[in-house]
């Protein structure tokens, strides 16, 4: 979903092409190609041919579940792909952005910086948190990103803004974390920030997320309310509730003072991507997306 979006933002300003695994999907305005991320030598050769100026690497399984069930799986698609990409970025001069998360911490404090040591505390994050530093080993020069992001999704995957818009508009109750923090940023300011840091050659580990620490259902109310939606429909309920869960962190919020002093305009507030999402589905961008797939 990230990589379709990035290319959908940049499609009228660069050529883009969207490097694919199993998936045969099609956006207007971009290239496709597959790619073998499995062997560093395919890819380098892969790479050499596109002679890309940047490579935005939004592979990850990020189930958390998943991860759990299997973390063999998880460390080969988050890590061992992660190290594979910046080991052939590296050989060829490519610069690199990195997604990593915002789930790297134990979730006790809020606003966390990235001078913080890194606590994860399921698969999910011990393999997240490993890839940054095998990226960074493999390629000091590459940028890491840790974030949370949404946007319209694509017919094969939703995102959780989705999820609340679709959910309200069929009339069913949705029940909303509302001790689980986060700092979300709409996926059109976390591509244009980062661009903003890849012309600044800026390096290392830099959180790019929204101003505001929200909880899950004070995402879900503020979305209700822009889009005009029954904001009845989402009930308050509890993570610590929910014993049988896989441990997760309940505050994922990020500091983002760096990115923002590196910046020469500000990253746009919560309300302020609400209204960008709700334009661009006027805009039928929304249906766009959910087209391909």
């Amino acid at each position: 979903m990230l990589a379709l979006n990035w290319a959908r933002c940049r499609r009228n300003t660069q050529s883009v092409t969207l490097g694919l695994h199993k998936r045969k999907i099609a956006l207007t305005g971009t290239n496709a190609i597959e790619i073998d991320l499995s062997s560093v030598n395919a890819l380098e050769k892969q790479i050499e041919t596109l002679k890309p100026d940047l490579l935005v690497h939004t592979v990850g399984l990020s189930d958390v579940n998943k991860c759990e069930q299997d973390p063999d799986l998880a460390y080969q698609i988050n890590v061992r792909v992660a190290i594979n990409v910046a080991e052939a970025c590296a050989r060829l001069g490519v610069s690199l952005v990195h997604i990593s998360t915002d789930h790297l911490f134990s979730g006790d404090w809020p606003w966390v910086d990235e001078r913080l040591r890194v606590t994860p505390v399921n698969t999910y994050g011990r393999t997240k948190a490993e890839a940054e530093v095998g990226v960074l080993k493999a390629y000091p020069s590459a940028l890491i990103v840790r974030t949370n992001f949404y946007g319209w999704g694509a017919s094969y995957r939703t995102s959780f803004s989705d999820f609340v818009i679709q959910g309200l508009r069929a009339g069913r109750t949705l029940n909303l974390y509302d001790d689980v923090y986060y700092t979300p940023i709409l996926i059109d300011s976390l591509v244009h920030v980062t661009h903003e840091l890849v012309k600044q050659e800026v390096s290392g580990v830099v959180h790019v997320v929204g101003n505001e620490r929200v909880s899950k259902y004070g995402f879900g109310q503020a979305l209700a309310k822009r889009f005009s939606l029954d904001t009845q429909l989402i009930k308050r309920t509890l993570i610590a509730d929910q014993p049988n869960l896989v441990k997760r962190p309940n505050d994922m919020s990020l500091n983002n003072s760096k990115v923002c002093k590196l910046l020469h305009d500000p990253i746009p507030s919560l309300v302020d991507d609400m209204e960008n999402l709700y334009q661009q589905e006027v805009d039928g961008l929304s249906a766009e997306l959910a087209r391909v797939g």
